[in-house]
């Protein structure tokens, strides 16, 4: 047990809670003005953790809290100890426990497969193939309807990704190589996905607040930087929001992204790591 002094863990609460802000307090205003952002608002939108949960504090297991810390008490999963105040995986739902061993059992599986560096970003295009009303119907397309069509007609598709392919149009879905659903999952999530390095941040503050939450605005910043990526080598024309395109209907983009890709795969691994330690302790406390 590793105990933090009341001043230090108050810095290291304002510290986590300024990182952040740079991302609730635009979408805050952004909502209060009736506004949307075809990019960012994604990480709030399609990730359910509110703007208010990512912005709290929490040390993760191992850490006893000195000083005041009872505004932690109203939290699921802490109590009082001989060091003041702690998070206990003990004291979550059993439920909570399963969903952590599903974590793990996925990260795992993740990372210990090759990554799969081939599908250019064609899961976004496959979403609006053959579509009248695209899905961001509000964003115009780069090269239009027929022309997008036929990026998607001239290049395999090999989305691995259930929640990407569940949006694939219908004419779309033949095309793919695979057919993943949730119940496959274990079998087909790989590192060199977009969404799964995305998906960190849903696992991780799934596992809140056992989860560090300084880990949580790790994996959410390198969330931010991986959707950047998959819009920009979408079909849609972003430069009103000042994104430039990756070009993957030439070769010179599919390069571009091939590399950005493999890079996010890199820099996911001591995340997802860390991840399967912190699922670990969760799915185990009762064992």
């Amino acid at each position: 047990m590793r105990v933090l002094a009341e001043r230090d863990w108050r810095v290291r609460s304002s510290a986590h809670l300024a990182r952040v802000r740079r991302w609730t307090e635009p979408h805050r205003t952004r909502r209060r003005a009736g506004r949307t952002h075809p990019v960012l608002d994604f990480m709030f939108t399609y990730y359910s953790f509110r703007p208010g949960r990512l912005e709290r504090w929490h040390p993760g297991t191992g850490v006893a809290l000195a000083g005041d810390a009872a505004e932690f008490l109203e939290v699921p999963g802490y109590r009082r100890c001989a060091e003041g105040v702690r998070f206990d995986p003990a004291g979550l739902p059993e439920s909570r426990s399963a969903s952590a061993g599903f974590i793990r059992d996925l990260l795992l599986a993740t990372r210990d497969r090759p990554p799969r560096l081939t599908c250019f970003g064609l899961h976004e295009w496959a979403m609006v193939y053959r579509e009248p009303r695209p899905r961001h119907e509000q964003l115009p397309l780069r090269l239009g309807t027929t022309e997008t069509d036929r990026v998607v007609e001239s290049m395999p598709l090999r989305c691995t990704h259930h929640d990407a392919f569940r949006f694939f149009t219908e004419p779309a879905r033949p095309l793919n190589a695979l057919w993943p659903n949730r119940e496959d999952q274990l079998r087909n999530e790989q590192p060199g996905c977009l969404h799964a390095t995305m998906d960190l941040y849903k696992w991780a503050y799934k596992m809140a607040p056992a989860t560090p939450s300084e880990l949580v605005a790790d994996c959410f910043e390198l969330a931010v930087e991986v959707r950047e990526l998959d819009m920009r080598a979408s079909p849609y024309d972003l430069a009103e929001f000042g994104y430039s395109p990756v070009r993957i209907e030439t070769p010179a983009g599919r390069a571009e992204y091939t590399r950005e890709q493999a890079g996010f795969a890199r820099r996911a691994e001591p995340l997802r790591q860390r991840l399967i330690e912190v699922a670990e302790q969760v799915a185990t406390v009762r064992t």
